[in-house]
């Protein structure tokens, strides 16, 4: 997921500073990003805590299972800072959800109390990305969140990527749109879509 945010979100006016535990890794996709696009204004940082010193707003594409740990080390500098989370908390088996009558990015919020934490990309698989449009339908991806500049920003990350922008609403729909992305992954798994499927919102 942070790969393939990376590249696409790289072809947009934004500086983007990437980090990784997998340093060969994360030096190989820097340097596909730059092959493919040499006026990306992308760089790689060895310490995540400088990316939320410095950047207006940070997206999380670590598992929900890391995603408190990096909070919590993040916590003293992303104050007014947007946070994107892009994680799902599913079980092992794929058939529920790790949280009860809370969702993922509502615990973010919780811990990152002075941060203003967005859902995003958490409704879309890692191949949409570089295949946004299914049966000639732009695949939606919603985002939820409390604070409407940070909606706006997130907003226009999405477009970026290629997917058509939806703000559900408030966090607490967070909570929705990780039960349709357990959905999805169930359907996936069951009709084999091999990770071209998606969400859209049809109307007249």
């Amino acid at each position: 997921m942070g790969s393939a945010l990376a590249k696409t979100l790289s072809k947009g006016n934004y500086r983007i500073l990437l980090h990784s535990s997998q340093t060969n890794k994360v030096e190989c996709l820097l340097h596909e990003i730059k092959n493919n696009n040499s006026s990306a204004d992308i760089d790689i940082v060895d310490d995540y805590v400088e990316i939320g010193w410095e950047a207006d707003a940070v997206i999380l594409a670590v598992p929900y299972a890391a995603e408190n740990v990096v909070a919590e080390n993040m916590k003293s500098v992303v104050n007014q800072k947007i946070i994107i989370s892009v994680s799902n908390p599913l079980n092992g088996h794929y058939d529920g959800l790790l949280t009860k009558n809370i969702s993922a990015a509502e615990e973010l919020q919780q811990q990152l109390p002075n941060a203003n934490v967005i859902k995003a990309f958490n409704t879309v698989f890692v191949d949409d990305f570089y295949q946004p449009v299914v049966h000639d339908q732009q695949l939606d991806c919603f985002i939820a969140g409390n604070d409407e500049d940070s909606l706006e920003l997130v907003y226009d990350l999405v477009k970026t990527t290629g997917f058509h922008p939806v703000i559900a609403g408030d966090l607490s729909m967070s909570r929705t749109l990780e039960s349709m992305q357990l959905l999805l992954v169930q359907w996936a798994m069951q009709k084999n879509y091999k990770g071209m499927a998606g969400w859209k919102i049809l109307h007249q």
